[in-house]
């Protein structure tokens, strides 16, 4: 290993001289592997899998090497339920998970009554932070910050347009659109039309229709890519040039593989893009020479381990408890750049940017939002 990659793992990890028989450490991650989200599942398996090479290249944890278990809960809650329980009976040092919101919250509570410690890297709804248990922490913003951002935005570009806002009834969309809503409300902006779908639906001519039938210019949509993306394209068949916007859940590739050149136009929420942070570089170029690109919530799952792995060190021990108090207590070196918690589990700071999808399957983020 190079002296540049040596000095950057440094950076994440304080290794302690330990017995060579010293048992390994066993950490998890858990995300939907499988189903309609496992794109994200493999952005979250991506970053995890570094994360544990990395440590463990570099002597690893507390002078002792890591294991890393999957956990698929493919969105679903009470998979995700049946996947903490296993994992908290195997006693892991900590968890990093879930996706879905809808699968964090009730992961939490067996994780929470096994005494292992949660952190999601792309889990945004607030209840998962606000009811205050020792265990839960996030490196990703939270649907309050996020939805006020988006109608911060609305209001400033589409302020005297038609809005719509849809959403697909899950802990994550509707709280999404429940917050945005509000914000664009506080701002003195009303919705055309509000509706809801179902998740896993196909056909939105219903919806579309009415968004046609109101003049709707942006229809915000709390919900996931693959609906998003069938969505867009069913526009496009109608003729509607109606501009959809959404938030994180639409980083990733795959969107655009749904909807085709249709995606040109599509806007987005989400952090600024972690792969440009001078913090990233070095693991950034790891995963390209491996042919990975770490869109999305790759880097946030990096992240989550590099701050377990440090608050160990500071700690002393991977005791889960004594692991999270440290965790408050402390500001960590990231590929995200410095992070630090307050008493919920939350960053203390978090930034957000539009992103704009392009007729060849790519996204960016809009540098002036005033000009877009």
């Amino acid at each position: 290993m190079d002296k540049v990659r040596l000095g950057a793992i440094a950076l994440f990890s304080v290794v302690f001289a330990a017995p060579a028989m010293a048992q390994d450490i066993t950490v998890a991650a858990a995300g939907p592997m499988t189903g309609g989200q496992a794109t994200f599942g493999r952005q979250m398996r991506n970053g995890a899998e570094q994360a544990v090479a990395d440590f463990n290249a570099a002597g690893g944890v507390l002078g002792r090497k890591l294991n890393l278990e999957i956990g698929d809960d493919a969105c679903d809650p009470k998979q995700a339920r049946s996947v903490a329980e296993k994992l908290a009976g195997m006693g892991v040092a900590v968890v990093v998970g879930h996706y879905c919101s809808s699968s964090s919250i009730p992961a939490s509570d067996a994780y929470l009554d096994g005494g292992i410690l949660q952190i999601t890297p792309a889990s945004t709804n607030p209840l998962f932070t606000d009811r205050g248990l020792w265990s839960t922490f996030r490196t990703c913003g939270r649907d309050d910050q996020q939805g006020s951002f988006a109608a911060n935005y609305l209001a400033q570009h589409f302020k005297d347009k038609n809005i719509a806002i849809i959403n697909d009834k899950t802990t994550y969309g509707k709280g999404l659109a429940d917050e945005m809503k509000k914000a664009l409300n506080a701002a003195g902006i009303k919705e055309k039309l509000n509706e809801a779908y179902n998740q896993g639906d196909k056909d939105f001519t219903a919806l579309v229709s009415k968004l046609k039938l109101n003049g709707i210019d942006i229809v915000y949509d709390g919900g996931y890519h693959q609906e998003a993306g069938l969505i867009v394209r069913q526009m496009r068949d109608q003729g509607l040039k109606t501009i959809l916007m959404a938030g994180d859940a639409l980083a990733d590739r795959e969107f655009a593989s749904i909807t085709g050149p249709a995606a040109e136009g599509v806007l987005f929420t989400f952090g600024p893009d972690p792969r440009k942070r001078s913090t990233a570089a070095a693991i950034v170029k790891e995963f390209k020479d491996k042919g990975v690109d770490p869109e999305g919530y790759t880097l946030y799952t990096y992240a989550a381990f590099q701050v377990w792995a440090q608050a160990a060190a500071k700690a002393g021990t991977v005791d889960p408890q004594k692991v999270a108090g440290a965790i408050h207590t402390g500001s960590w070196d990231t590929v995200l750049g410095p992070l630090s918690f307050d008493k919920k589990g939350d960053i203390t700071a978090i930034g957000w940017a539009v992103y704009r999808w392009d007729k060849d399957g790519n996204y960016d983020e809009i540098t002036d939002l005033s000009k877009s």
